[in-house]
């Protein structure tokens, strides 16, 4: 069978792609821009076009080695992409199957025993010490999910040959809704993609949706302490976790990453991994020697110019996770000088959460912040929303909130002080770069936030200064 999919180099797509790899199926795509991901996949077998879409990549010729078939069997499309996409339209005009990625993968999911991670923070960290637990107890996972883990060879995708199957469940354009899972595990309900749901209230309606898809001995696992989920119901069993239970202080002495939000994701594991009758000391051994995710509290070791600096790399890109991740980042380092370089994701999300925005990262327990414009992500911006909101705006907000007196910091997140020392504006990454070649000092951290592509600022830190006028 040959599959097309269209944005390819997208996280949970090209994770999809790597599945129907591992079957020796026939796996084509395109995506507007290259990436590591989309270079990985070209190695395993894949045949990608980067460029504009368009119809002819359907049907381009492909060498007879590798692609035997010129038929084409399914088309699979990001959610990003829109019913007027060259590609789509004339697959669907020839009588293509099409599906999106979330109509994709539940059909997988309707073929295993499959766990599904869901929540508005902390899905990609849980799923990973979901996944990881699984594996150590010897139970061979398949597993999606939307992040990229070094175990799984810096892949978001790992085979595996039981039934189980662990997947990363997304709730935008409720997505979530096209799988059917045995066991969901619920991490936060919070307000996002206000774009899509308008309100908080349509956001906890749609996860009791996606709750009362659970079969009638399905399993319910859910944060006790987490406000908006408290209302949810659920007629299959249900199995809470929290902070205050009594494993929790064990658990957060053996964690190698920091901040209660990872010790809320690893204990939603291990509640889950009791469910399934996992004994406790496969689970504790599994969660110690969890070392994070890519872009989830990445540490890294970068040298400039024989200077040594830390960098913390997230993705964390909502008030907050920003918050938590910050803090979490003042815990690990409380007497080194921190900056932050954030950069906002998504115009919609930047206007609908700005004052959470502006109060979070006018509080962060930083040194230094720096923003940078807004990443827009093609085919979810409103032309009059990217009007409204800028970071140029959302730094004057911060500025003015830091003319406020401001309680200080609790004790426990270290003995920096509340107010940030500086925080301004650069527009691109490589004027950012710059500016932290020439002012960071050595042994100081450096967090590079963001889930646009932020992450590719440690590399231009590294890469020589070019002549000419910065992009």
């Amino acid at each position: 069978m040959r599959i097309h999919f269209i944005g390819i180099g997208g996280i949970g797509v090209s994770a999809l792609a790597r599945h129907y790899l591992s079957q020796n199926h026939q796996v084509t795509g395109s995506d507007l821009e290259p990436s590591e991901i989309t270079q990985a996949l070209q190695k395993l077998g894949a045949r990608v076009h980067i460029g504009k879409h368009k119809s002819a990549n359907l049907w381009k010729r492909f060498d007879l080695k590798n692609f035997p078939r010129s038929n084409l069997d399914l088309v699979v499309y990001s959610p990003a992409i829109t019913s007027d996409n060259p590609e789509l339209k004339k697959a669907r005009k020839q009588g293509v199957r099409c599906q999106s990625y979330p109509q994709a993968l539940g059909e997988l999911t309707k073929n295993h025993f499959t766990i599904a991670v869901c929540g508005t923070h902390g899905k990609g960290t849980t799923t990973a010490m979901i996944s990881l637990i699984l594996i150590k107890a010897g139970l061979d996972p398949s597993v999606i999910i939307g992040t990229k883990l070094k175990e799984f060879g810096d892949s978001n995708y790992r085979p595996g040959k039981s039934p189980y199957l662990v997947i990363e469940a997304d709730e935008y354009q409720s997505s979530f809704l096209n799988y059917r899972p045995q066991i969901i595990v619920l991490t936060t309900i919070d307000e996002d993609h206000l774009d899509y749901f308008k309100n908080l209230a349509n956001i906890v309606k749609t996860f009791q949706r996606f709750i009362d898809r659970l079969p009638q001995k399905g399993i319910l696992v859910v944060n006790r302490l987490d406000k908006n989920s408290q209302g949810l119901k659920s007629s299959p069993q249900v199995k809470y976790y929290s902070l205050k239970q009594k494993e929790a202080r064990l658990l957060k002495r053996r964690l190698k990453l920091p901040g209660d939000h990872i010790l809320a994701d690893a204990l939603g594991a291990l509640t889950l991994a009791r469910s399934l009758k996992i004994p406790d000391e496969v689970s504790f051994r599994a969660l110690s020697e969890y070392k994070g995710a890519w872009r989830r509290f990445q540490i890294q070791k970068l040298k400039i110019k024989n200077q040594k600096f830390t960098i913390i790399n997230d993705y964390a890109h909502h008030p907050t996770e920003v918050e938590v991740t910050l803090k979490a980042a003042r815990q690990k380092y409380p007497n080194k000088k921190i900056w932050c370089v954030f950069q906002p994701h998504q115009y919609q999300r930047t206007y609908y959460l700005f004052d959470d925005f502006a109060r979070v990262l006018s509080q962060a327990p930083v040194d230094k912040l720096i923003l940078t414009d807004i990443y827009s992500v093609a085919g979810r911006e409103s032309q009059s929303i990217k009007k409204k909101v800028s970071s140029k705006k959302l730094v004057r907000a911060i500025v003015k909130n830091l003319k406020i007196p401001l309680r200080g910091f609790p004790k426990k997140y270290g003995n920096c002080k509340l107010k940030i020392k500086t925080v301004f504006y650069i527009p691109t990454l490589k004027k950012t770069a710059n500016y932290l070649k020439q002012n960071l000092r050595s042994k100081e951290v450096l967090v590079v936030m963001g889930a646009g592509d932020i992450y590719q600022l440690p590399l231009l830190l590294t890469s020589p200064k070019r002549k000419g006028k910065m992009n």
